[in-house]
C-alpha cells in the first residue's frame, strides 16, 4: 500500500491527523471537527481512504438484498419522518403475510425488516413476520427491528429485552439494523421526536443484543438541524460502545431528505456527505465497515464516498420506501450489475456478502461476468 503523499494535503490541521493514522493513534473530538470543516476535501478523502485501505485493501462489500416495511402505520411522530402513517392517511398501509413471504428469494442474502410502531399488532404478530420468512426461506439471514422497535417490543409484550431477544432468536432473527439512531443529542431529541426513546436506551438495547450474541448497525441521521459538534459527538459515542461490545458491523450515515417536512431549506451538499464518511472512518478505528448507502447520498455520491473511506455500498434493496416516501431522487432499487458498476468506477474490487458480512465471492475486477449478468437480470424482476 502507497503511503499519502504530504505535499497532496493542504490544510495543516490534517497532517496530524496523517500521523496519528499512520501511527494507529485514536483520533480526538478537535480531529473530528478538522474533518467536517477542512476546505481540503481531496486531501481529507486521501487520508480516509489510506485508513480504509489499511483494513480491507481495495475490496468494497455489497449485498444481494431486500428491503421489507410490513406497514407504515406508526405511534410516533417524527418531525423528519414522511414516512409513518396514521390509519386515517391515504398512504397508510399494512401488508398481509402473503405479500411479506413475496419478499422473500433464493436469490438474495439478507433481508432487511423495519416499520412503523403499529398501534394495534402485537408483538407475536411480529415474531409470526420473523418465523414464517425463516421458514420459508431457511437459508435467508434475517436482520430485523430497530432499537426503537424493540423497546416497543417490551412494551406491547410486558417483556424483558432478553426475553424479546431469545423469542426473536428462536424465530429465526439473526442479526439487527441500526436505525433509531438518529443523532445522539437531547437537544435534537426535544426537538424532532420527543416521544422516542432517548440515546441511554438505545445504547440498552443493542448493548443486551451484542451480548446475547445478536449484532447490529448504528446510523446517523445528518443534514437536518445537528450541529457538526454533534456529529462528531454521535461517532465519539458510538466508538466507546463499539470498545466495550465489539457488536458493531457498520457504521452507516444516513442524509436527512427534505421530502415534506423541510427541516431545513436545503439538504445535505455531495462535499458534506463526503467529509461525513471520512470523519466516520478516521474517527471509528474500532469499526471494520463504514457504509455509504446510495438510496439517501445517490449513486454518484455513494461511489465517489468508496474513495473518502466507505467500504460497503448496501445492495440491491429492490423496493425501498422510507426515503423515497421522503421523495429521494435515487432509484427505488438496483440491479447487482449497476451495483458492479459504481464500485468498479471508483477503482474497487467487488465483494459479495450477506447479513453478517461473511464473504460469498470475490469479483475480478473490470468486466461483469456472464453469470453476474444473469443473476442481475433475474434480481430486477423481483
Amino acid at each position: 500500500m502507497l503511503p499519502v503523499r504530504r505535499e497532496l494535503i493542504r490544510d495543516p490541521r490534517l497532517h496530524s491527523i496523517l500521523d496519528k493514522v499512520e501511527a494507529g493513534t485514536r483520533l480526538s473530538f478537535e480531529d473530528g471537527m478538522a474533518c467536517l470543516t477542512t476546505g481540503d476535501l481531496f486531501g481529507l478523502g486521501r487520508i480516509a481512504d489510506h485508513a480504509k485501505k489499511k483494513k480491507s485493501g481495495d475490496q468494497v462489500f455489497y449485498v444481494l438484498n431486500r428491503q421489507l416495511n410490513p406497514t407504515n402505520l406508526c405511534v410516533l411522530t417524527c418531525k423528519f419522518c414522511d414516512f409513518a402513517a396514521s390509519k386515517h392517511d391515504p398512504h397508510a398501509y399494512e401488508m398481509s403475510m402473503e405479500e411479506i413471504l413475496a419478499h422473500g428469494s433464493e436469490e438474495i442474502d439478507e433481508i432487511h425488516i423495519v416499520g412503523g410502531l403499529h398501534p394495534s399488532w402485537k408483538f407475536d404478530k411480529y415474531v409470526e413476520i420473523v418465523r414464517a420468512l425463516h421458514e420459508r426461506w431457511p437459508r435467508l439471514p434475517i436482520k430485523a427491528w430497530t432499537a426503537v422497535e424493540i423497546d416497543w417490543f417490551t412494551k406491547i409484550s410486558k417483556k424483558s429485552l432478553e426475553e424479546v431477544f431469545t423469542i426473536l432468536k428462536d424465530a429465526g432473527l439473526v442479526a439487527m439494523p441500526g436505525g433509531g439512531a438518529e443523532v445522539f443529542s437531547d437537544r435534537v431529541r426535544r426537538e424532532l421526536y420527543p416521544s422516542k426513546m432517548g440515546h441511554e436506551r438505545w445504547f440498552e438495547i443493542h448493548r443486551t443484543a451484542h451480548a446475547m450474541g445478536i449484532r447490529s448497525n448504528v446510523t446517523l441521521l445528518f443534514g437536518h438541524i445537528e450541529t457538526l459538534e454533534e456529529r462528531v459527538a454521535h461517532m465519539i459515542q458510538v466508538r466507546e460502545l463499539q470498545d466495550e461490545t465489539r457488536g458493531f458491523y457498520s457504521f452507516i450515515p444516513l442524509e436527512y431528505q427534505l421530502g415534506t417536512t423541510k427541516l431545513v431549506e436545503r439538504g445535505a451538499s455531495a462535499p458534506d456527505g463526503l467529509r461525513t464518511i471520512a470523519a466516520a472512518r478516521l474517527l471509528l478505528d474500532n469499526f471494520d465497515h463504514i457504509k455509504a448507502y446510495w438510496v439517501m447520498l445517490g449513486e454518484e455520491t455513494a461511489s465517489v464516498a468508496l474513495n473518502f473511506g466507505a467500504d460497503d455500498i448496501d445492495g440491491t434493496i429492490v423496493e425501498e420506501k422510507i426515503a423515497h416516501y421522503a421523495l429521494a431522487p435515487s432509484p427505488i432499487g438496483l440491479t447487482q450489475r449497476r451495483i458492479l458498476k459504481l464500485i468498479r468506477e471508483a477503482g474497487k474490487i467487488p465483494v459479495r456478502r450477506n447479513a453478517l458480512y461473511d464473504v460469498l465471492k470475490v469479483h475480478d475486477f473490470g468486466v461483469v461476468p456472464d453469470e453476474d449478468d444473469a443473476r442481475a437480470h433475474s434480481l430486477s424482476q423481483l
